[in-house]
C-alpha cells in the first residue's frame, strides 16, 4: 500500500511517501513559503532531487502540484495508487486517545480545538481538505500529537485551579510530541520483549519529557500548550504566572508577553544564542552567559527525569534521549546525567561523544557500572502517522 505522511504548517507542508508494510520510503520534500513570496518546493526520491521556485496561493496549490510531480515522475503511475493519508494533528484535545479516520465529526472536532492549538490546527484543516479535494478516493486519518498522552491519570493532568476551569474551559495539562513519544515507547517495548517503563526525553528546539509506565505515559512536562514544562531554545518553560500581570502593569502588552515568552525566552533569552551549535562552542570557551544557560537547561532536564523516577517508583528499564538535541549533542546529555549521578546513572563518555545520530550511530550511551541504562534513538514522527493509518486503514 502506498501512503502519504504529512504535516501541514501555516506555510509549510513536509511529507513522505511510504510502502507499507515494508515502510520503504519511496519520496519525500516539503513545500515552503505558502502563501508568501518566494515559495518554493523540493521532491527527493532514488537519486533525484527536484527543487523548483512555484507560485504557492494557497495549501491546495501545494497539494495539486505535488501530485502533478509524483505523476510527472513516474513515482505513481496514478493517484488511485495512493490509498491513505495520515495528517499530523498537533491538538486533539482530551477525546481522541489514538488515530482514527477522518469524517465530517473529526474534522468539525479539529476545527473546534483550533482555540488551543491557533497556529497548528487550521494548518493542519487546510492539508486534510486540499488532500480530501485532490485525492477523494485516497482515506484521510488524523494523527493527535496529545493523543499518547491521554492515557495520564487525573491527578496527572489537572491543575490545582478552580474545578470549574476544566469542566467549562478544557483548562488542563495535554502534552505534545505525542507521536515521538509513542515511537521511541513502542521501540522499547519490541527491544526490550515487554511494555516498558522509561523515561523519554524529547529534546530539540522545543523539548518535552514523558512518563511510561508498562508503554502507558502518566505524565509529561508540556502541559495545556507547549510552553509549559523544561527550558527550550526560545520558550520559557514553567514559571510564574504572576509576572504576566506585573509586566502588564510596567506597560507590556500582553501578546508582546506572549511572544517574548515563546520567541525570545529559554537558551535564547539567557544566551542570546538557541541553535546548540554554537551554544555548545561557547559552553567550552567557558563564556559566562553560556555555561549559565545550559546550568539552567540542562538542571531543568534532569529535575524532571529525578522527578518521573518518584512518579514510577524507581522501576525504569531505561531513559532514551531523543529528537534534534538529545539525539546529536553529547555535552547537553552529558551535562544532565551528571546531575543524576546521585541516581547511580552514569555515562560511558566515549559511547557518549560517539553516539550522534547525524553520524548514523545510537544505542546505549550508559557505563556498564550505571544503575540504569541510558540510550539515545532517533526518533521518526512521520514512520509513526505512517504505521497509525496503515493499521486504522487496514481495520476499516
Amino acid at each position: 500500500m502506498k501512503l502519504l505522511s504529512v504535516n501541514a504548517g501555516s506555510s509549510t507542508l513536509k511529507f513522505r511517501m511510504y510502502e507499507m508494510p515494508e515502510e520503504k520510503v519511496i519520496c519525500k520534500g516539503a513545500f515552503d513559503r505558502i502563501g508568501i513570496e518566494g515559495s518554493n518546493f523540493s521532491i527527493k526520491y532514488d537519486d533525484k532531487k527536484i527543487e523548483e521556485n512555484v507560485e504557492l496561493k494557497d495549501h491546495n496549490d501545494a497539494v495539486k502540484i505535488l501530485l502533478e510531480q509524483l505523476i510527472k515522475n513516474g513515482i505513481v503511475n496514478s493517484l488511485d495508487e495512493i490509498e491513505a493519508v495520515g495528517h499530523r494533528v498537533v491538538h486533539g484535545g482530551s477525546k481522541y486517545a489514538s488515530s482514527v479516520l477522518i469524517n465530517d465529526e473529526v474534522i468539525k472536532e479539529i476545527e473546534d480545538l483550533s482555540a488551543l492549538a491557533p497556529l497548528h490546527n487550521p494548518a493542519a484543516l487546510k492539508g486534510i481538505r486540499a488532500f480530501i479535494d485532490n485525492v477523494p478516493k485516497a482515506k484521510m486519518v488524523a494523527c493527535f500529537d496529545t493523543a499518547f498522552h491521554q492515557t495520564m491519570e487525573k491527578d496527572a493532568y489537572l491543575y490545582p485551579v478552580p474545578y470549574k476551569w476544566y469542566e467549562e474551559y478544557g483548562i488542563r495539562k495535554y502534552g505534545f510530541h505525542g507521536m515521538s513519544h509513542k515511537f521511541i515507547s513502542e521501540k522499547f517495548n519490541e527491544m526490550l520483549g515487554k511494555k516498558a517503563n522509561l523515561i523519554i526525553a524529547h529534546i530539540g528546539s522545543g523539548a518535552s519529557l514523558s512518563a511510561v509506565k508498562e508503554g502507558k505515559c502518566i505524565d509529561t512536562t508540556m502541559g495545556f500548550t507547549p510552553n509549559a514544562g523544561v527550558m527550550m531554545g526560545t520558550r520559557s518553560g514553567d514559571i510564574d504566572y504572576s509576572m504576566i500581570g506585573y509586566l502588564l502593569k510596567k506597560g507590556l502588552s500582553y501578546e508582546e508577553i506572549e511572544n517574548q515568552l515563546n520567541k525570545e525566552s529559554g537558551l535564547l533569552g539567557i544566551i542570546g544564542k538557541s541553535d546548540l551549535r554554537d551554544i555548545d562552542e561557547l559552553f567550552a570557551n567557558k563564556d559566562e552567559l553560556a555555561v549559565l544557560g545550559v546550568n539552567m537547561y540542562t538542571s531543568r532536564i534532569a529535575e524532571y527525569i529525578a522527578k518521573y523516577f518518584i512518579k514510577l517508583e524507581g522501576k525504569v528499564d531505561a531513559i532514551c534521549f531523543t529528537a534534534g538535541v538529545g539525539e546529536n549533542d553529547d555535552i547537553i546529555r552529558s551535562e544532565v546525567i551528571k546531575k543524576l549521578a546521585f541516581l547511580g546513572i552514569v555515562l560511558d563518555e566515549e559511547l557518549n561523544k560517539e553516539t550522534l545520530i547525524r553520524k548514523g550511530k545510537e544505542g546505549l550511551i550508559s557505563s556498564s557500572k550505571s544503575n540504569y541504562p541510558v540510550y539515545v534513538f532517533g526518533t521518526d514522527e512521520e514512520l509513526m502517522i505512517a504505521r497509525d493509518t496503515f493499521e486504522i486503514v487496514c481495520k476499516d
